[in-house]
């Protein structure tokens, strides 16, 4: 299914950014080693924006740079209900799978490493997830992002089917 994304300008946004993980990487030429590094960068407004972003460079700082610059430029907007997602979603990349699920006021974020500065960034203060498969914090960041782009705003799902939004929530769980 094509998801479209709505255009977010990051010069009007108060953004943070986070570092997930920072690697050296060696390239062998003739010459012996070239060392860089590489940064994976996670940013968000707490508001329902994030991004995140991959950079390379000769040094640290340069590589966090260009990280958060790549990160800006592919920003997605994050439906929420409250202080928590709207419904359960798995979002899959590679080898890794992130199962998210809403959580009540008061449960606080129950995630690890990669997926907590993801959810942290986008403002999601109430949720529970399991990450599956693959550690790589590379797949478990996309995995997130493909999952939070799954979300759908209850209201839109209810416009889309015709529906009111009473109708479509039917009767309380119990």
């Amino acid at each position: 299914m094509q998801r479209i994304r709505e255009k977010i300008d990051p010069s009007q946004l108060d953004i943070k950014d986070t570092v997930v993980s920072i690697n050296r990487v060696t390239k062998v030429v003739k010459g012996g080693k070239n060392l860089s590094f590489s940064a994976l960068v996670v940013v968000g407004d707490g508001q329902g924006v994030v991004g995140f972003g991959i950079g390379k460079a000769k040094e640290v700082p340069s590589a966090i740079k260009k990280a958060i610059e790549a990160a800006k430029k592919g920003l997605i907007k994050v439906p929420m209900a409250g202080t928590t997602i709207p419904h359960p979603v798995l979002g899959r990349f590679g080898a890794g799978s992130v199962l998210l699920k809403p959580a009540p006021d008061g449960t606080g974020i129950i995630a690890g490493g990669a997926v907590r500065a993801v959810v942290e960034s986008a403002g999601v203060n109430n949720v529970l997830t399991k990450s599956l498969g693959s550690a790589n914090h590379h797949n478990v960041v996309r995995a997130t992002f493909t999952a939070l782009e799954m979300l759908r705003d209850p209201a839109v799902v209810a416009r889309l089917r015709g529906k009111e939004l009473e109708d479509l929530v039917g009767a309380p769980a119990r």
